[in-house]
């Protein structure tokens, strides 16, 4: 065998006596040799990765997506959640559809170049009813933080257990950063003391956007128009240059460590962060049904001449019957005096 060997390499040696004609033995040792680049292998991973082919999930819960998957959840949960924007689990998975592949980074790393924003995912809290402890929030004194937070959610009626986990985002960091801003967005309604009705919800939505850049508030500034002319005229006016001013101006929220601010006061917090609260918006929607009610009142008043009639002759009658019931008070107390008088001189 060592003869045999010695055979071929010189058979070998005697075809490479020119400097190129090596070069495709050696080519082709190379190829057959060594192993697939990985750009081939994750290609024939993208191709082999379909709806009845799925990779393992990156964490608990997550659901990896095709291009297509992905394009039908943006649409499809979109156009609902602009139709209704109290579909909160439309409105989570069209922001996890729409934050990749850059907003959600661009997040991530806004946390990673902030101090805070580290630690908060390196410890990675949550925020829960237990993790926040309810009943000490409500020990608080009413101008700090936490007090403020629980105020709101008992004005609201809504709970911090309600925010739906994250399931469509890839990278798991980039998961809990948008599982993280999805537990603060109630915080962010205390802090700036705007209520869950639509045209609360869709100004805080262009607060977040102009503060986060996530294409979900971006999106969800269109539900204006699905508003009434009233309100549409308010936010065009209030509301809409209130959210874009404070939210370009303020810190990034998402750098907020909320647990660790629940004993501060609230208006030393948004002095800090730079927002400033906008015109309460359940007052001013009190007034204006308030107001409301008493035009129709009035409405009713001057276009029911038939009716005031009615009432002017009931009013009428009611002064005869008055004026009589008086006289026959009268009649009877001279009948008492004449019996009183009558019964003394017999006496």
């Amino acid at each position: 065998m060592e003869a045999t060997a010695l055979r071929r390499s010189a058979a070998l040696v005697a075809r490479a006596s020119s400097p190129n004609a090596i070069r495709p033995a050696v080519c082709a040792a190379i190829s057959s040799t060594s192993p697939t680049p990985p750009t081939q292998i994750q290609t024939q991973q993208t191709r082999q990765f379909s709806a009845l082919n799925r990779p393992p999930p990156n964490y608990p819960g997550h659901v990896p997506l095709t291009r297509l998957e992905r394009f039908g959840l943006f649409v499809g949960s979109g156009l609902i959640s602009l139709a209704d924007p109290r579909r909160g689990d439309l409105i989570a998975s069209f922001a996890e559809a729409t934050a990749t592949p850059y907003f959600i980074y661009r997040l991530r790393d806004a946390m990673l170049s902030h101090p805070t924003g580290r630690r908060i995912l390196r410890q990675r809290p949550r925020i829960t009813s237990q993790s926040l402890n309810i009943p000490y929030l409500r020990s608080l004194p009413p101008n700090t933080v936490g007090r403020t937070y629980i105020d709101w959610l008992d004005r609201e009626g809504v709970s911090p257990d309600t925010r739906s986990a994250v399931r469509y985002i890839d990278d798991e960091e980039c998961a809990y950063v948008m599982q993280r801003y999805r537990e603060c967005h109630d915080f962010y309604h205390a802090l700036t003391g705007l209520p869950i009705v639509r045209e609360g919800e869709v100004a805080l939505k262009a607060f977040e956007f102009a503060n986060t850049l996530l294409p979900m508030t971006g999106f969800s500034v269109f539900a204006a128009f699905t508003m009434k002319k009233s309100e549409q005229k308010r936010f065009r006016k209030i509301y809409f240059p209130w959210a874009v001013k404070n939210g370009l101006r303020a810190k990034e929220v998402i750098n907020v460590f909320w647990e660790e601010e629940l004993e501060r006061d609230v208006n030393d917090l948004r002095r800090e962060l730079g927002v400033e609260p906008p015109p309460d918006l359940r007052e001013i929607r009190k007034r204006e049904r308030e107001e409301k009610k008493r035009r129709k009142e009035m409405e009713r008043m001057l276009s029911g001449r038939g009716t005031e009639d009615v009432i002017q002759k009931a009013e009428k009658e009611a002064e005869v019957v008055a004026e009589r019931v008086k006289e026959m008070k009268n009649e009877v107390v001279e009948k008492v005096g004449e019996v009183v008088g009558s019964s003394a001189m017999r006496g």
